[in-house]
């Protein structure tokens, strides 16, 4: 077992209770920690999304491998948000580590980043890749209505998923042209995009060996946690017999489904329809969604 995560006290204890730090005083930790960021390793996997797929669970499951420690944060979001920020900032983010030990991080809107695939490969041509891709239809309707718990979602259901392509393409556009454009609202509102997986697997195979990357089901992860979790672990080449203390779910956003019109369930089902197929037939594999 990895000693680290028991004798390097004050970055296990970032790891564990990053909630209790105010950004004042992250961004002092990570000052100083910038000071000696060469000791410090990139990470040897990324959970690159879906969002709302699992990915805040899957991430507390791995941090409590004695093999993985974790970074300062689960989403750090340098391949997308903060990638001028540089590598040394990124690094800071990471725990000083023994050999017998790994680390990652979890930023689910790396999957659909136009240019993360690339920085990527670009810092970390190695790294291991990890993809939850859940059932699009919910995926679309548990995003929205996390939109809305957090205020930044006025239009209806209805009129946001049908208004969804007249807002976030243009910055789509913005953000292939100018690398450096972020944009809130492709963010926050790419309800339907970000369910088109076939297309952003496609971009990461464009710089990624099949090899480098476990594509998973979330809802196989869901109704069998253990089971994914050893998955997960051979593809780390972690222990893969050891066993969380604690599977409960985390982040779990909640909705009445019952206020969602069926008619919202049938139009995202046809259209995701064609997208699914051309899924499964680009991974080998039918999810039977």
């Amino acid at each position: 077992m990895c000693a680290a995560k028991k004798t390097n006290l004050s970055d296990a204890a970032e790891s564990v209770f990053p909630r209790f730090f105010g950004e004042a005083i992250l961004s002092t930790i990570l000052f100083y920690r910038m000071r000696r960021s060469g000791n410090r390793p990139l990470p040897h996997f990324l959970i690159i999304g879906a969002q709302k797929g699992g990915t805040s669970s899957l991430y507390r499951y791995l941090s409590q491998h004695p093999q993985i420690l974790p970074g300062i944060r689960k989403e750090i979001h340098f391949f997308d948000l903060h990638y001028h920020k540089g590598v040394k900032w990124y690094q800071a983010h990471f725990p000083l580590l023994q050999d017998c030990c790994i680390t990652g991080e979890a930023s689910p809107f790396y999957l659909c980043h136009p240019h993360a695939p690339k920085r990527i490969f670009q810092r970390i041509p190695n790294v291991k890749l990890i993809v939850l891709l859940r059932n699009p239809v919910e995926r679309a309707i548990s995003h929205y209505f996390h939109t809305v718990r957090h205020k930044r979602e006025k239009l209806s259901i209805e009129e946001a998923f049908r208004n969804e392509e007249r807002r976030i393409l243009p910055e789509l556009a913005k953000m292939k042209k100018d690398e450096s454009y972020s944009s809130d609202v492709y963010q926050r509102h790419s309800y339907k995009s970000r369910g088109i997986y076939v297309d952003q697997l496609k971009a990461y195979a464009e710089y990624f060996d099949r090899e480098q990357m476990i594509i998973l089901s979330s809802e196989d992860f869901f109704h069998n946690s253990a089971e994914t979790l050893k998955k997960v672990f051979s593809f780390l080449n972690v222990a893969p017999e050891f066993s969380p203390d604690d599977i409960s779910p985390k982040n779990v956003g909640m909705y009445d489904s019952e206020v969602v019109p069926e008619s919202i369930y049938q139009y995202l089902t046809d259209y995701f329809a064609a997208y699914n197929e051309e899924l499964y037939e680009f991974l080998g594999s039918d999810f039977e969604w």
